[in-house]
């Protein structure tokens, strides 16, 4: 769309373009003109130093008319050589997807070699295109300095090195020069040369490093006839305006993109006649400066894949010839303003990937001419119907494009949306669309890509689909669409590419002899119910390189033919089926996904370009050697799942190729011996060899890990200590998981630097000593609030979502967590032999959700703090040796589900809280509690006991401390007074005198009173 709007506006280009195109047709029609002697030989010393690996100058030979020859345009009159078009011919449409024999023939057209100076003996030649060659071992040679009748001069990405020649500034007569796509430098750090193409009209530098190029922005902002001055990927980082310049008047296209300006250079806007403006990926940042709105000429401006935030600024909508606005990929927040409305010219708006919010306005129905409209990933909340009505007022017959993708849209596709009758694509995917597909879609008849994929669609599939004669990409994947698919919904198809609908509920079952009218390159039906058959139609699509039928009943032996398809598959999944059968080989590039069948026999061979590869829950069988160890060549392998087979032997010590992987997951088989030392050089993220029969010590080796996230050995006979150098060389692990081993001696404290541990597993093997109190460094279980962002996912292949996944004992139960794996946080050392003290340091780790620590011989109070754990949900402390009472600050574990203390000398009441009375006796029993839930009632001797825990321990000994200090006291009071009456007797004399005196006075005091 750029280059539509833009050409529209510089006539010389297509005046060149159209020039050369007659030269052309008009000499090769002329049967008069016969080619110059001396340029014959000329050309044909050029072509003996090129080298032609296609043979594309086969018709260059001896005797031979030179004017006929491929690439030779002669003058039609005079027979003069006077252009040359070598250019190399296009690449394949779509490179990622062309065979190896495309992209082999692609590669082989190019020329290479070097230039022979017989060049110059063609002294009418005006016009030189070498471009998308390979010339990767030479300099541009300076006799193109010396072509001194050149107007045009072609050069890009012909993988030319080294310095431009300053000679090419004596082509006084050029008017196109295009040397983009090299690995060039300017000589002697300067442009000036370019100053001497007074006629240049249009300038390609892109790809040439002018970071020490000071001088060019004076030298071409003053070249006085160009027209369009390309300087994309030129390392240009500052803008350097106070150098005096007059700018040219002429310039009307200028790219900037892909430079490292972090703002808007300055200059640009002196240029006053400027129509296209192009700072694609940048690194501006702040507001777009006002400055836009008085170059009243521009039509395009693209400003996409930046950091520019605040509002769109109200300058841009006075551009009222502007027909491209590009501002995709940037901050911009708020409402999208009503002044949208005002750019009447607009034909292509992209505002995608911002953080735009609130509804469109309704002055888009003035946008009358607009055929491209691209709001996706955004916030905007609107009913999808309400957008379509505000669009239809005024563009809808001439709307081609309509993307809002992972918006918030909602509502319903009515009928009404079949009246874009000029609509190519839609891509309403990640929304919360609902409702059925409306039967209208039929009548788009030009329509070639459907995405409404990840909404809340229900209903049918609509057997008006199959009128879209033109659709290449259908992607309704993601909604709850159910009900059964005909073959008369695919029948006039024809054009299908990419069918991707997986993740709903229809079952399709066409007759075994179905021919689909499609050749699709993608087709993906994972849940479908397809028949308990492998469907055979799967059998005539020639061009399949993806194929999803994973989840979709079917109950068959995988057959031959689709072992043999000729096709190149990028990825294959075929998992959660009941395939039988073996498989020797599959000819699959990137991502194969077998899991959950039941194959059989020896692993599969594979392409060295594999990139996943899941085989878990099958009956594979064998040893690893042949499939680990039988290539030499580099394996860039990133998953690699075998786990649930019947794989047997011990691991081979041959993983020096396989320096790539990220998941290593070779659990439950039968794998015996030690860990190969060369697996340690692998480095993998996540390694799991859990429950098979290896033993022997963790290998020194593994200390070179230090990418792992998850490290899984449990369930083996691993032996020796756990290894201190763990918490130094794998400082990334957030799972750690050794239960069900024969590990011994005590915890290293250097386990404890590990400050991103989420999970620690140590249960059931023999270790000993006491709990560390540096527990309290792992940060990662004091964290609350976590989100799945923490771990979550860890990237895509071939569009699949690949999450980390660890088997966890939580609760009592082992489970599989994989998405949630980074809201979990556990700590289990049961089944050892620790000693001690529960360390108070442990109530430091408010974000744990999980502790076990029972089945040891742990003694002492349990620490009050526990209490402050209030993320707690399942802590078991039974079997162990610990008394005293249970904190009252349990009470504050308000998510408890799993509770044990059994099995212990506990004392006391049981605190009172809605869980702690929610569990049954098994929990407390045998102990010395008292109180809900258990039976036995905490009154005493009409005395009723206190709470417990250390508290209640505590009151316990007060109250007995104070009954000591009422009969010390009794003692020390009776004896203080009566010993001294008793045995001196002038005291006793005077005590009794006193006694006297005070009863006398009592009695005259009622006596009187009595009156």
């Amino acid at each position: 769309m750029r280059a539509a709007v833009t050409n529209a506006c510089f006539r010389f280009l297509f005046a060149t373009a159209a020039t050369i195109c007659f030269s052309c047709c008009y000499a090769n029609s002329n049967v008069n003109v016969v080619c110059i002697e001396s340029e014959r030989e000329a050309l044909l010393k050029l072509k003996n130093d090129l080298i032609d690996p296609s043979n594309r100058l086969s018709s260059w030979v001896e005797g031979g008319d030179c004017c006929k020859w491929i690439g030779v345009v002669c003058h039609n009159i005079t027979g003069h050589v006077h252009q040359l078009h070598l250019a190399a011919p296009p690449p394949p449409p779509d490179d990622y997807f062309a065979s190896l024999a495309e992209r082999d023939a692609y590669y082989r057209s190019k020329l290479g070699g070097r230039v022979n100076p017989s060049l110059l003996h063609l002294k009418h030649l005006n016009s030189l295109d070498l471009s998308s060659n390979n010339f990767s071992s030479i300099q541009i040679p300076d006799l193109f300095g010396l072509l001194g009748s050149l107007t045009y001069l072609n050069l890009s990405r012909a993988q030319f090195q080294g310095a431009i020649p300053r000679n090419l500034g004596n082509l006084s007569k050029l008017h196109y020069l295009d040397l983009g796509g090299n690995n060039l430098l300017p000589e002697a750090r300067s442009l000036q040369w370019v100053s001497e193409l007074s006629s240049l009209k249009y300038l390609d530098l892109s790809g040439v490093d002018l970071y020490i190029a000071s001088d060019w922005l004076q030298v071409t902002y003053n070249l006085p006839s160009l027209l369009e001055l390309h300087l994309s990927d030129c390392s240009l980082a500052a803008d350097p305006y106070q150098i005096s310049v007059n700018s040219t008047k002429s310039l009307a296209v200028l790219d900037l993109s892909s430079n490292q300006f972090s703002s808007l250079p300055m200059s640009i806007f002196s240029l006053h006649g400027l129509v296209s403006i192009d700072l694609r990926y940048n690194s501006l940042e702040g507001p777009i400066p006002d400055y836009f709105g008085n170059m009243s000429f521009l039509e395009v401006v693209d400003l996409s894949f930046n950091s520019l935030d605040s509002s769109i600024p109200n300058s841009l909508y006075s551009l009222n010839r502007l027909q491209f606005l590009s501002l995709g990929n940037n901050n911009f927040q708020g409402e999208i303003s009503s002044a949208m409305g005002n750019l009447s010219s607009l034909i292509h708006l992209d505002l995608s990937d911002n953080m735009l919010q609130g509804r469109l306005p309704t002055s888009l129905e003035h946008l009358c001419n607009l055929k491209e409209l691209d709001l996706s990933f955004n916030h905007i909340d609107q009913d999808i119907s309400e957008i379509l009505h505000t669009l239809s007022s005024c563009s809808l017959g001439c709307l081609e494009s309509l993307s809002m993708a992972y918006n918030q849209l909602s509502g319903h596709l009515t009928d009404f949306f079949g009246q874009f009758k000029s609509l190519v694509h839609l891509s309403l995917s990640g929304n919360r669309i609902s409702g059925p597909i409306p039967f209208s879609i039929g009548e788009l008849s030009s329509l070639e890509v459907f995405d409404v994929s990840e909404n809340q669609l229900n209903g049918t599939f609509p057997p008006s689909l199959g009128q879209l004669g033109n659709l290449e990409t259908l992607s309704i994947g993601q909604n709850v669409l159910e009900g059964v698919v005909s073959e008369t919904c695919f029948s006039n198809l024809t054009r299908l590419t990419y069918l991707e609908a997986s993740g709903n509920m229809l079952r399709f079952q066409p007759n075994p002899s179905w021919v689909p009218p499609f050749q699709c390159e993608t087709i993906e039906l994972g849940h479908w119910y397809l028949g308990s058959k492998f469907p055979r139609w799967l059998e005539f699509q020639n061009n399949l390189s993806g194929l999803d039928i994973s989840h979709a009943g079917i109950s068959d032996v995988l057959p031959t033919w689709f072992l043999n398809l000729s096709t190149h598959f990028e990825y294959v999944d075929l998992s959660s089926n009941d395939l039988t059968g073996g498989i020797s080989y599959l000819n699959v590039r990137t991502y194969l996904d077998l899991s959950s069948n039941r194959f059989t026999g020896p692993l599969p061979r594979l392409l060295p370009t594999l990139l996943g590869l899941v085989l878990s829950n099958n009956s594979f069988s064998g040893s690893l050697v042949e499939f680990v160890c039988n290539s030499s060549e580099s394996r860039n392998m990133w998953i690699l799942d075998i786990s649930t087979n019947l794989l047997f032997g011990e691991i081979p010590d041959c993983w020096s190729h396989w320096q790539g992987l990220g998941l290593l997951n070779l659990g439950n088989n039968k794998l015996t011996g030690k860990i190969p030392s060369s697996l340690g050089y692998t480095n993998p993220v996540e390694l799991n060899l859990r429950n098979n029969s290896m033993f022997g010590e963790i290998p020194s080796t593994l200390q070179n890990c230090s990418r792992l996230l998850i490290l899984d050995l449990s369930e083996n006979h691993f032996s020796g200590s756990v290894p201190a150098w763990m918490g130094e060389k794998l400082f990334n692990l957030v799972v750690l998981i050794l239960r069900s081993n024969k590990f011994d001696g005590h915890i290293p404290h250097k386990i404890c630097a590990l400050q991103y541990l989420q999970n620690l597993d140590l249960a059931h093997n023999n270790i000993s000593e006491a709990i560390p109190k540096c527990f309290s460094n792992f940060s990662a279980m004091a964290t609350k609030n976590k989100t799945s962002a923490d771990l979550g996912g860890w990237g895509f292949v071939e569009g699949k979502s690949v999450y980390w996944s660890a088997l966890l004992v939580l609760k009592g139960r082992e489970d599989e967590y994989s998405s949630t794996l980074g809201l979990v946080t556990s700590l289990d050392l049961s089944a050892n032999h620790l000693t001690g003290q529960i360390p108070k340091e442990l109530g430091t780790l408010t974000g744990l959700r999980s502790l076990n620590l029972s089945r040891n011989l742990l003694t002492g109070n349990i620490p009050d703090n526990i209490g402050n754990m209030e993320s707690m949900e399942s802590l078991d402390l039974s079997m162990n040796k610990l008394h005293g009472g249970i904190p009252s600050s349990f009470s504050n574990l308000n998510f408890l589900n799993h509770f044990n203390v059994s099995y212990n000398n506990l004392t006391g009441q049981i605190p009172t809280s809605t869980q702690l009375q929610s569990f049954e006796n098994s929990s407390y029993m045998p102990n010395h509690l008292c109180g809900p839930p258990v039976s036995k009632n905490c009154i005493t001797k009409g005395v009723p006991t206190d709470g417990g825990g250390s508290e209640g321990s505590s009151g316990q000994s007060k109250v007995k401390g104070l009954y000591v200090s009422i009969v010390v006291g009794f003692v020390m009071g009776f004896w203080g007074v009566v010993a001294p009456l008793f045995f001196i007797r002038s005291w006793r004399h005077a005590y009794y005198q006193k006694l006297d005196h005070v009863g006398r006075k009592l009695y005259v005091f009622w006596a009187t009173m009595g009156r």
